[in-house]
């Protein structure tokens, strides 16, 4: 990406403490002058994408971003197992994860196999009695029930032992994972990871991949292997962009980041998604109360948050069965369940997250906040601890104990890898077992070496840390005179997305203003009302930060006093009007 160095307005400290600097060029509008025509090109540049680049990135397209699946290790001998599994009738499972990306990966593949004419069976843990990733005895019992190959998908990088239980059984495991590997490898038939050790070249360029993704291009080689023995010759293929409405789901809810092949994927698969072919993503999208055909930011927090539900604080096979029912009725009743479930994971986790935060006070030197307690849910830990990131800055290990050992859940923040970190935790002796990749992380840990594993965590990331919070920059894309902000313009910029993780929405700046109405609304957000020079006014919110430093300034402070106002513009399409909004990030003194 683009470095931001050129400063916006001179502002070098806003009321949240950050210099606001350009992403890309100057892109200046407030005096009401210049032109959008070239706003894309803009946005594309600045997000790191080369001039000669610019037309495939305008439309991200399968054909333009999908590399060949045989540059990946592995990926020809798992798609040569699976398409001998097809061909000589084997029973398959597929061995998944209880979060949206292992859902997404195991529908998928389930799906897959269906349309190839073998029915799959499906294993997905129980997060609280089996914990994360593949255990010896589920393997091996999969395989005393007839299963002769297995495939485990967002699981099984790291599973030495249960993959060795595996293979004394006879029983043929076959990996599709995305998180961080050790230079030594499980004992599968394949291992297919683009963030293995050994990985090609044109394999690591995709270690961003969900482990849908990575599922995806699995099934475009099982099917070109199939093709080459004539299987298809009295069949119909698969309709493989059937499938990326689960790519799409999968690859945002599990925060990858969104450029190259994922922004292509999260593209077409939203497309996909508007047919509602897939009865149960279909119900799911009515459950969530979305009136419309869902765009990126619902993925990640209306659909992904109900699969999720069922594998944090219910039933964790409940995610696939309802991306692979082609029951309506089931669909539906499966999709009421996992929103109760989400409502009373909510109010789980606002237990914790007081519990949590409250432990804060004593941690203010530490980089990595470690914060562990008893009794707390190991369903809603990994959210909590990306709540505190957010109001911390920092990395943040959010670990629920029981008598003597815990289950820990991490998530950083951009440039720690914390991931790496907890392998190398793991490999040093102080966990009983732990891996997840850059941003986040997940981990088991005996009770008596939270202190010292909290000590590790600050001596390695400390410095990192720092660097990180030091640069405190407010990166805008674009300033608005307050008539600029206009329903025509966040399609116009919306017309750069999809946007997600590593594709980061367009942030723009609104002013000068002063505050018409300030005041409290829910539990903590600020609701505001601005108006310009130039006798237009809009409506902006700032979620979660009424005991903000930004919050209390423009609840108390703001009296008289002129401002620039930073956010992401967003369309309020409540009533009978569409108005365009601003959600608040940011703002500093106009005056």
């Amino acid at each position: 990406m683009a470095s931001t160095v050129s400063s916006v307005f001179g502002i070098e400290r806003s009321l949240s403490g950050k210099a606001w600097r350009w992403r890309g060029g100057n892109m200046d509008l407030s005096d009401g002058n210049g032109s959008l025509d070239d706003l894309i090109t803009q946005l594309l540049l600045s997000r790191g994408v080369a001039r000669d680049d610019l037309d495939r990135h305008r439309t991200p397209t399968l054909r333009a971003f999908l590399p060949d699946p045989s540059h990946f290790r592995d990926m020809d001998t798992a798609a040569e197992r699976i398409a001998q599994a097809v061909l000589t009738e084997e029973t398959v499972a597929v061995y998944g994860d209880y979060d949206v990306d292992g859902a997404t990966s195991a529908a998928l593949l389930i799906r897959l196999l269906r349309m190839l004419g073998r029915p799959a069976r499906y294993y997905i843990p129980d997060r609280l009695l089996e914990g994360y990733g593949p255990s010896g005895e589920a393997l091996v019992r999969l395989g005393e029930e007839g299963a002769s190959l297995v495939v485990t998908v967002d699981c099984g990088a790291m599973a030495h032992d249960a993959l060795a239980q595996a293979h004394a059984a006879g029983v043929d495991v076959i990996v599709v994972d995305h998180h961080k590997c050790s230079a030594e490898l499980p004992r599968a038939v394949a291992l297919v990871n683009p963030n293995r050790l050994d990985e090609s070249e044109l394999g690591a360029e995709h270690g961003h991949l969900a482990a849908v993704g990575v599922a995806f291009l699995l099934a475009v080689a099982v099917v070109r292997t199939l093709r080459a023995r004539d299987f298809f010759a009295d069949r119909p293929e698969p309709d493989l962009i059937g499938l990326l409405d689960l790519v799409a789901l999968g690859t945002v809810a599990d925060v990858a980041q969104i450029r190259g092949l994922n922004r292509a994927f999260v593209a077409q698969g939203l497309k996909v998604m508007s047919r509602r072919a897939n009865v149960g993503m279909a119900a799911l999208i009515d459950a969530s109360r979305l009136k419309r055909a869902p765009v990126c930011s619902d993925l990640g927090f209306a659909l992904g948050p109900r699969i999720n539900a069922g594998g944090r604080v219910g039933e964790a096979t409940l995610g696939v069965r309802l991306l692979t029912t082609e029951n309506p009725d089931e669909a539906a009743e499966i999709a009421q369940q996992l929103s109760a479930l989400n409502e009373e994971r909510r109010a789980i986790e606002a237990e914790v997250q007081s519990a949590a935060e409250a432990m804060l006070e004593g941690q203010h030197n530490r980089s990595v906040h470690v914060l562990a307690g008893r009794g707390w849910h190991p369903g809603v830990i990994g959210i909590v601890a990306g709540r505190i990131k957010e109001k911390t800055g920092k990395p943040v290990v959010v670990i629920a104990l029981d008598e003597d050992s815990g289950k820990g859940s991490g998530r950083s923040i951009g440039g720690i890898d914390l991931g790496a970190a907890i392998i190398a935790a793991r490999e040093s002796g102080l966990l009983v077992a732990g891996g997840g990749h850059a941003m986040a992380a997940g981990l088991t840990v005996d009770a008596e070496k939270l202190g010292p594993l909290a000590d590790w965590l600050d001596d390695r990331l400390g410095g990192a840390v720092a660097r990180a919070m030091e640069s405190g920059t407010m990166p805008l894309d674009l300033a608005l005179a307050p008539g600029g902000l206009t329903p025509e313009l966040v399609d116009a910029l919306d017309g750069a997305g999809p946007f997600g993780m590593g594709w980061p929405s367009p942030r723009i700046a609104v002013g000068p203003v002063r505050l018409v109405r300030a005041d409290l609304v829910g539990n903590d957000h600020v609701r505001l009302v601005a108006s310009g020079n130039d006798g237009r006014s809009f409506k902006a919110i700032a979620f979660r930060a009424a005991e903000s430093p930004l919050g209390q300034a423009l609840l108390h402070g703001s009296r008289g006093r002129s401002l620039w106002l930073a956010g992401r513009p967003k369309i309020d399409d409540w009533g009978d009007r569409l108005q365009a909004e601003l959600h608040l990030e940011d703002a500093a003194w106009a005056d």
